[in-house]
Formats: C-alpha cells, structure tokens, sequence
C-alpha cells in the first residue's frame, strides 16, 4: 500500500484510508456550504469566493501570534527554535516570521487534497515583480469516507496575492518603482467544480498547443482516483470562465472526456509526457503495474493494455524523461528507481537501482541538467543520482547528495524549473524546504550552519505547512512555490534567500 498517508490518530489529516477528517459543518441546501478553518477563511458555493487577511488570516490574529511566538522559549545554545527537535510549551505556538517571506498566503478548500498541478497562463512569464498576483490551478478532494459523494476536481483561479508589507524597505531597492498597491490587496479563490465519486491520489494538467494563435491551448487534466480508475477532463472552458462572466458550465462539459479502467487497484503514478503535445499519460497502480495512455489524432484515446512490469510493489511515482521521449523512470515501495523505455518488446525495465531500504515515494527528473534524478523515501531521506553512473549497471550507486534531514517521509521533490541547483521537498514533518546544491563545502564545514548542529548549509528556506503533501514551483512567478497540506499555501521568500544573483 501507498505511504502518502498521515497519521491514523490525526483527525485533522488529509488520510488515505483508515479514519477521515471530522465531517465539516456544511449546510446541506447549498451545492458547497459555510465551513470554518482556523484563519477564518470563507467559502460559500461554487461560484463564490473566500477572502482572507494578508497572509490568510485577519490582522489582530497574525499580530497575536507574531507576539506569542516572540516570547517562545528556543534552544539557548544558538536561540534558533527547529521544528521537531525544540518542543513547543503548553499554550505556545509557531508563527511564520514575516520579514523573510516577500509574499505568503494560506487558504482552506472545503476538503483537503492530496495532490495538485500549476497551470500555465496567458499572463506572461517572469512576472515575479508583479503584484497582486494571480495564478491558476487544479486540485482533486479527500472528502471523509461517509461524504465520498462531495469529492471534486477543482479548477481553481488564486487572485489578489499581495506581497508583504515591509516597514524599513530600503530606499535603494529594486522595488522601489513598484507599484505598492500591491500591499493591499486581500487574497481571493475562484474555483469551478467537477463532480467526482472518489478522493483524488494524483492529478496532473497537460496543454496541447492551439494552432489558433489568438485562442488558448486545450488543457487536460488526468485524475487517478482511489477507485482505481483515472479520468481524463478537458477543463478549457472552466479556465476561461473565470475571466468570461455569465459563462456557464454544462454538465456535459464537467464529464471525462475518456475514463482508464485497465488498473484494478488504485495507485499514485501519474504523468504526461512533456515531449508529446498531442498527449501521452502514464500510470503506474498498487500492484506494480504500469499503463502507456494515448490520445489519437481523432480526439480519441487509447491504453495499451500490455502492462509494464518490473516492481514487486506499489508503483509510487513515475516521470517521463525531459529529453528522451519513449523513456521514464519509476519509483516503488519496493525501494527501487527503474528506468524504462516504451519500446521494448519485453515490458521490462531497462535499468534498476536499489536506492533505499524503505519506500521511495517521489521523484524528479531535471529538466535543465536531464541526467539528475532526484529522489524522497519513506525515512525521510532524500537524495540526488547521477544517471551516467547507472548505465554501468552497479545494483547501488552512490547519490551524488544525500540529506537526512527531515524527520518523516518524502511527500514530494520538485526541481526548480529555471535553476538546476535548487530543489524543493516537502515531507510528513509539516514541512516545506527548499535547498541549493551549488553551496559545496567539505564535511567538517557541514556539520555545522550558524552554530546549529547537523544544519545543512545547502538548506536555504524552511517553511511550516501541516500536513505537506505536495509542492510545486510556479513556471511564470520565479521563486514562488504553493503547497498542499491541510490548507494551501502560496509563498515566495524573500530575494535574499536566492543569492546576490537572485536565483
């Protein structure tokens, strides 16, 4: 079975399998009732939208915990309180410094969800000095096991994300000719819902190009569910009605354009082919089986009912090559990273590496530097393989970096898209870090960053997000990451963080 579970005690977990959340109160004649969080955002129906504070919060709140996390006892040898080796005092808790985050928003979904994707927009790209932002994406719910039937694909549009207001800004800044109206907006959710029947295990969008210059490219979205089967949307419209006012969403356009049923167990991998733009899908199931998904030239699609095999456990991540297009690699249960090749006859992996001793729940392939695979297991190791070395056929070569620094398993990794030396991991410890392998320093000056012990000096930015679970770079916001969790959370740290060369 998938390890990308929460705690079985944790009632406020997005779960996978076991105990579900408590039922939320939501007031059964409207399609998406009230709820309450903990930062009083607000969400009444499907056309409606939740508003919040600065950072998701109302001011006197945020303001009250920034006094509570002040008084907070840390450790007194270098007065830097860590998350999950200082313990928090009865009655205290954590609050995010402010000053290190140049944008940070939480906002709350009528469920938690599992998994999400960023969509490309039409805003432009490299748009990170421009404020508020905006920024779109879609979700699939983990509705609690009673209430399946209010389960979701979101569409959802992220509006009015302010950046943080800064008191002393320096006068010399870059930002100086900004517009500082960008301090003042309150964050806004739109989404669009699609009715499912079953909580979403992983989602993920495609775009095929339009050969219309002047109309959007087509966006699919590929759903693989806890039923065991994987749903293919075209969500187009509900994008473009969110900027189109009086549009209407059909219920025949909230239908899957094409349902895969060749698994009979559910499963976690999923992924489209970055170098087929009509569309290629592979899924991978909890019986180490992977299927190659199709679409025709017609419109159609089409699975190749030839399994995949090679694992001898969960299949829990997949990813295509950046730059081989019939070859991807896969990440098990078993402990193993196997590399495969579409074309071959036998089905078999072409390759497999022995990498951890526990499961390895994630990977990323990197897009800049494509023989760098990167790597999250269920002991909260993650690492970074070269793939030349693998062509060797060593059963277990050495990761090129490894860090054990987090204290619970891997949920997910992700390689920055413009920078091949950052990465960003999120873990079952409630956090989000991103990290800078360019930063190169022998073992004795790695044992210690700022006299904190076993601090790694290539970890640039932590960041708290209960119950993290997926985390993506945004493509067109440099530096920007959302996350899932318990709630969603949007951040940029501040530029410091990425260098004087502002990576």
């Amino acid at each position: 079975m998938s390890k990308r579970t929460a705690e079985a005690n944790d009632r406020d977990a997005p779960l996978k399998g076991g105990d579900r959340p408590e039922p939320m109160d939501v007031d059964d004649d409207k399609e998406m009732g009230d709820f309450e969080d903990e930062f009083e955002d607000e969400f009444e129906s499907d056309d409606e939208i939740f508003e919040a504070g600065v950072d998701g919060r109302p001011d006197a709140e945020r303001e009250a915990e920034e006094r509570a996390a002040a008084a907070m006892d840390v450790d007194d040898r270098n007065g830097t309180f860590i998350v999950g080796r200082n313990k928090l005092e009865q009655g205290q808790h954590l609050a995010p410094d402010l000053s290190t985050y140049e944008m940070l928003h939480n906002l709350s979904t009528p469920w938690p969800c599992l998994s999400f994707d960023i969509v490309r927009d039409g805003l432009g790209d490299k748009r990170e000095k421009a404020y508020p932002a905006t920024m779109y994406t879609v979700a699939g719910t983990q509705a609690d096991t009673s209430r399946a039937k209010e389960n979701q694909l979101m569409v959802m549009k992220f509006s009015g994300l302010s950046r943080q207001q800064r008191v002393d800004e320096d006068s010399d800044s870059d930002d100086d000719d900004d517009d500082d109206g960008g301090e003042d907006a309150d964050p806004i959710l739109e989404h669009k819902a699609i009715p499912l029947t079953s909580t979403t295990n992983r989602i993920r969008a495609h775009q095929i190009p339009s050969s219309d210059p002047y109309r959007p490219p087509t966006t699919l979205t590929a759903t693989m569910t806890e039923s065991a089967q994987v749903f293919i949307h075209d969500v187009t419209p509900h994008l473009a009605s969110f900027d189109t006012p009086g549009t209407v969403i059909t219920p025949q356009q909230n239908k899957p354009v094409s349902t895969i049923r060749a698994h009979k167990s559910e499963g976690y991998a999923l992924d489209w082919s970055p170098l087929v733009p009509g569309g290629k899908l592979l899924t991978g199931d909890n019986d180490g089986l992977i299927y190659v998904t199709t679409r025709t030239d017609g419109g159609g699609w089409v699975t190749d009912t030839r399994a995949f095999q090679g694992h001898t456990s969960s299949v829990e991540d997949i990813q295509w090559s950046p730059q081989e297009a019939p070859v991807f690699a896969s990440a098990s249960s078993d402990g193993t990273v196997r590399v495969w090749d579409v074309r071959s006859k036998s089905r078999k992996p072409a390759i497999t590496v022995k990498v951890s001793t526990t499961d390895v729940n994630v990977l990323s392939w990197s897009r800049l530097t494509t023989h760098l695979l990167a790597t999250g297991a269920d002991d909260g190791v993650w690492g970074v393989w070269d793939l030349r070395q693998w062509k060797g056929g060593a059963d277990k070569p050495s990761p090129i970096a490894s860090f054990a620094y987090h204290k619970e398993q891997i949920t997910s990794v992700e390689w920055h898209p413009t920078d091949d030396s950052m990465v960003a991991v999120a873990a079952g410890d409630h956090k989000v870090t991103l990290w800078d392998l360019s930063v190169e320093l022998d073992d004795e000056e790695s044992k210690d960053t700022a006299g904190v012990k076993d601090m790694p000096p290539q970890l640039l930015f932590e960041h708290i997000s209960e119950h993290a679970k997926e985390v993506h770079w945004h493509p067109q916001i440099p530096g920007t990451i959302v996350a899932t969790g318990q709630e969603f959370s949007i951040f940029r740290p501040i530029p410091v963080v990425y260098g004087i060369h502002g990576k």
